[in-house]
């Protein structure tokens, strides 16, 4: 294996949301990308994936017909794998299938590819138990829309060579991602931990009927979601505690925090829990047209994006620190 091989050629297995988002972004990127799937509706599938993508991309709306040039479908797992520089792998979360998976990809793929997995759920060594060389595979777990979000958690196995991770770093941030390598298995990944605890508390609150679904949302863009967009939950708390940090303001208030945990709830998603919450959800979101609401997210997103991306720029010119 070497760590100079250009990526030229991608390959998507799973033609799904996330799979179909990663061909998109491929496909902006210059990559040849082969998508396998047995899907009776591949081409109008991939096809449909790639217009409705390609519209919100992190740099600017590309025009689909351009990025289908580049596209192959290949229903044919070792056919489809036979010349990737990498394979990411997007199929169902069932273990025994992503083992078969990839040690046919194993036998497939060129001796330097990068095997990569989108699984939320299942690690790398239980992936990569059957391959004969399990060092050049991790977990690359996109956070949806996959082909917008920056984040992608880099998970390696315990069998995981550091070439394999400084290779999948560098892939990532070439699709203008920002990789973040886990440094232990965790059962899910960090920003899904995140959002279920968030979550949980979401629910509770509901179910409570403190507040609505709606009011909930309007809660958290009008105060958490839009200081997260800019710094996480340390620096900001970091920035809260003025001159004397973070250290100022545990000392100040951290007792009060850990105090308010105990108040956290613990709601159960029983079937009147779930009528409740979907009752609600489909009454303020509605439930048509989901491109529409998919595009107007993406767009609000990629605004926030490209504001941050200019005020960055703006402080390179002005050598601000």
């Amino acid at each position: 294996m070497s760590s100079v091989v250009p990526v030229r050629r991608a390959t998507v297995v799973g033609a799904g949301t996330i799979g179909l988002a990663w061909t998109t972004l491929f496909l902006a990127h210059g990559l040849h990308v082969t998508v396998n799937t047995r899907r009776a509706d591949a081409e109008q599938a991939v096809r449909e994936g790639v217009e409705l993508f390609a519209a919100t991309l992190p740099e600017g709306p590309a025009d689909p017909e351009q990025l289908l040039r580049w596209l192959t479908i290949e229903p044919d797992v070792a056919k489809a794998v036979a010349e990737a520089d990498v394979v990411q792998e997007n199929v169902r979360e069932e273990l025994a299938y992503k083992q078969e998976l990839f040690a046919l990809i194993e036998r497939s793929a060129p001796a330097h590819t990068l095997l990569l997995s989108s699984s939320s759920s299942l690690g790398a060594d239980d992936i990569g138990a059957t391959l004969g060389d399990p060092s050049t595979l991790l977990v690359g777990h996109p956070f949806n829309p996959a082909h917008l979000v920056p984040l992608v958690e880099v998970i390696p196995g315990a069998r995981t060579a550091p070439e394999t991770v400084a290779r999948a770093e560098d892939f990532y941030r070439s699709l203008g991602k920002t990789p973040v390598v886990l440094r232990a298995p965790v059962t899910g990944t960090v920003a899904n931990r995140l959002q279920s605890a968030l979550l949980r508390e979401a629910v509770h609150l509901v179910l409570e009927e403190i507040v609505t679904v709606d009011e909930l949302d309007a809660a958290v863009t009008g105060s958490l979601g839009l200081r997260w967009a800019t710094v996480g939950p340390f620096e900001a708390f970091h920035l809260g505690g003025g001159p004397g940090g973070l250290r100022r303001m545990l000392a100040a208030v951290g007792p009060k925090i850990a105090k308010e945990w105990e108040h956290l709830g613990k709601p159960q998603l029983d079937d009147a829990a779930v009528e409740l919450l979907v009752r609600q959800a489909e009454k303020a979101f509605g439930t048509d047209s989901y491109p529409r609401r998919a595009a107007e997210r993406d767009a609000r997103q990629i605004a926030v994006l490209g504001a941050l991306r200019d005020l960055a720029a703006r402080h390179r010119e002005e050598g601000a620190p």
